[in-house]
């Protein structure tokens, strides 16, 4: 089977510090694929690299068979990769549905289907009764929801999210990793960063472990978790997770 995604040899240096040595990946059409690795470890750099906002020094990406390679970013997601990002930048004083409706406005110039995409994305992510609100008025937890709505708004096949629990908590968990496994359910295939071992034994197919830049697992989740060199980079912490 082809896979949708494809990362090949993917390599990235900023001076003398390597963030990505060599990583190769697939991603299957429909599956959760989760990405994990300590701070430094090149996690968000892979993400940019692959979406186009820093060009790769070696290696390649295809997406469905197609080299995307060195596309910028807009373009890369006209053919159907959408992301968020770990640090959250709505635009503060639009409204929610506004915030939303500019994803969608990257595939339409017709303001009211931007408009009706926005709210039925909003719907998705539980976040309709604030569509009047403006951004800057939002939980933490309500952003990474906006965050996503922007970006399905986008219609992606793929989306990649960075840290999707991540500075939120405890209580906002559970609907957020629900939230990741209905996507799942409405085809979209996903490539998830994140910190947290048990949401991402949780909602993972599969598994790549990054270490200082570098492949260091990827497979199932229990076989991931089980291997020596990802309880050495995360100090005990997956083991202790189990």
């Amino acid at each position: 089977m082809k896979p949708l995604l494809d990362v090949r040899g993917v390599s990235k240096r900023f001076g003398g510090v390597t963030a990505n040595a060599d990583i190769t990946f697939d991603v299957n059409e429909g599956e959760i694929l989760g990405i994990i690795g300590p701070n430094g470890a090149g996690k968000s750099t892979l993400f940019d690299l692959i979406t186009g906002f820093q060009p790769m020094d070696s290696g390649r990406v295809q997406l469905d068979g197609r080299d995307i390679t060195g596309m910028r970013p807009d373009r890369i997601s006209a053919l159907g990769i959408g992301r968020t990002f770990q640090k959250l930048k709505p635009f503060s004083d639009l409204t929610v549905t506004e915030n939303v409706m500019v994803g969608a406005l990257a595939g339409t110039a017709d303001m009211k289907l931007a408009r009706d995409q926005a709210l039925e994305c909003l719907a998705f992510v539980d976040l309709l009764e604030k569509r009047n609100s403006f951004a800057r008025e939002l939980s933490t937890g309500q952003r990474k929801r906006l965050e996503l709505a922007r970006a399905l708004a986008t219609r992606p096949r793929l989306i990649l999210m960075d840290e999707v629990t991540g500075g939120v908590d405890q209580r906002t968990i559970p609907g957020l990793v629900e939230l990741v496994l209905r996507l799942k359910e409405q085809g979209v295939t996903v490539v998830t960063i994140e910190h947290n071992m048990q949401v991402m034994m949780r909602l993972a197919d599969r598994i790549l472990a990054l270490h200082a830049g570098r492949r260091i697992a990827f497979g199932a989740p229990e076989e991931v978790r089980a291997q020596p060199a990802v309880v050495d980079a995360y100090l005990g912490t997956v083991a202790d997770a189990s």
